[in-house]
């Protein structure tokens, strides 16, 4: 009898031993990437990065975001929603992490319709379009092409600018970024620079609200 009770009584403990590890671990792993957000602060927005939302919100949602990310696509309308609720509290910045074979293009893309002063409305293009150039992971960005005659471009200086090497150099800065901030999958999302302890719509949801309650 003694022996079953010490038996239950070390299973116990060891159980104990693996939450207390557990929580360790995660804690130290969000002190890590804490530090390395404190650390590399100015790599969360650049110039050049398009922004949504007006311009003395005090929430900030920092988005690095693959345009033939099926993820980034279903995220969007979520974060839409969540500006939509607390109109004028906040900001979106979108970062360019082209993860995807051709993904390079697409954000050139991207960017050179900013410089068109139409790059949410090409983002939102590309995304309504996505089943249809990037189906079973498989994107093939010369589709793309098909899917932007209603966004009003101007095809002929798009191209031209893609080629440009400040397009180039933005796309680089992103990818640089991206690797100081350890991003290494799309969406991944930065909120008045914290980033989210695990992925999920309602962990960036959590951050969120608790970024507004500090704020307002």
């Amino acid at each position: 009898m003694n022996q079953k009770y010490l038996f239950g009584f070390a299973a116990a403990l060891l159980m104990m031993v693996f939450v207390i590890a557990t929580l360790v671990h995660n804690t130290e792993k969000g002190e890590r990437l804490d530090d390395m957000v404190t650390q590399n602060r100015s790599a969360l927005v650049r110039d050049h990065s398009p922004t949504l939302g007006a311009a003395d919100a005090r929430v900030h949602i920092v988005e690095f975001l693959d345009p033939a990310c099926e993820t980034c696509r279903s995220f969007y309308p979520f974060v839409k929603q969540m500006m939509a609720a607390a109109p004028g509290r906040i900001r979106v910045i979108v970062r360019y992490a082209p993860f995807h074979d051709g993904s390079d293009q697409l954000v050139k893309m991207l960017e050179a319709a900013r410089m068109q002063g139409k790059f949410w409305e090409t983002l939102e293009a590309m995304f309504a379009s996505q089943p249809n150039w990037a189906a079973h992971h498989n994107p093939q960005p010369d589709l793309v092409w098909n899917y932007l005659d209603g966004v009003g471009l101007d095809m002929a200086k798009l191209k031209a600018d893609m080629a440009s090497s400040a397009v180039e150099a933005a796309v680089r800065q992103d990818l640089e970024d991206a690797r100081a901030l350890n991003v290494t999958k799309t969406p991944e999302f930065f909120v008045n620079g914290r980033p989210m302890p695990s992925f999920g719509y309602e962990q960036l949801q959590n951050l969120v609200q608790d970024e507004l309650k500090a704020a307002y």
